[in-house]
């Protein structure tokens, strides 16, 4: 028996061993047993219990479900989704009438409902953006990018044109290589 198959199965003994220990008559009958994968409502207390499973036990489970081809036995979650498991519980019985049915694959009625969220941008791939007018405040250099290369490219458009002007207006302010040098106290650059 594959690790896979073992831990769904394990599953499936520890939730449905107390009820079908406690009335054996059952085991043809669909129990009802609290979802473990949801969290649920003391009635008493009026208190709300966490899920049985947390999500990453829920994960491998999953996992575990999906290879070996057992997770129509699995109750709706966070982790399964309901369209996915309606198919698969749409395959499952002609594999189950093949392997012979066993006392833990019976039918089982999980009370508690699982309501799926809608996510903005889930659709597209985009959930961060999603409905957002701005990105995130990120680093400097990113949201001065757009001033700077405006700025460059308004700099560079006319470039030539005061390089030009440059070199004729300081020509006469350039040292000849003939006469000697002399001390020059200025530094007046264009940019």
């Amino acid at each position: 028996m594959s690790a896979a198959l073992q831990a769904v199965k394990q599953f499936r003994i520890r939730e449905l061993a107390p009820i079908l220990k406690a009335d054996p008559k059952l085991s043809n009958a669909r129990p009802k047993l609290l979802n473990p994968f949801l969290p649920h409502k003391n009635p008493d207390s009026g208190r709300w219990a966490p899920a049985k499973y947390s999500l990453r036990r829920q994960a491998n489970l999953v996992k575990s479900a999906r290879a070996s081809g057992l997770l129509h036995l699995l109750p709706p979650g966070p982790k399964v989704p309901l369209k996915e498991l309606e198919t698969a519980s749409a395959s499952a019985p002609a594999a189950e009438a093949a392997e012979g049915a066993k006392w833990w694959t019976t039918a089982v009625e999980w009370q508690g409902e699982y309501k799926e969220k809608e996510v903005k941008g889930a659709d597209v791939g985009n959930r961060l953006y999603a409905g957002r007018k701005r990105m995130f405040k990120g680093h400097k250099w990113e949201r001065t990018l757009e001033k700077r290369t405006w700025k460059r490219k308004m700099l560079m458009r006319d470039m030539e044109e005061r390089i030009e002007r440059f070199k004729s207006t300081y020509r006469r302010k350039t040292p000849s290589p003939i006469s000697p040098a002399r001390a020059v106290s200025y530094s007046k650059l264009p940019f």
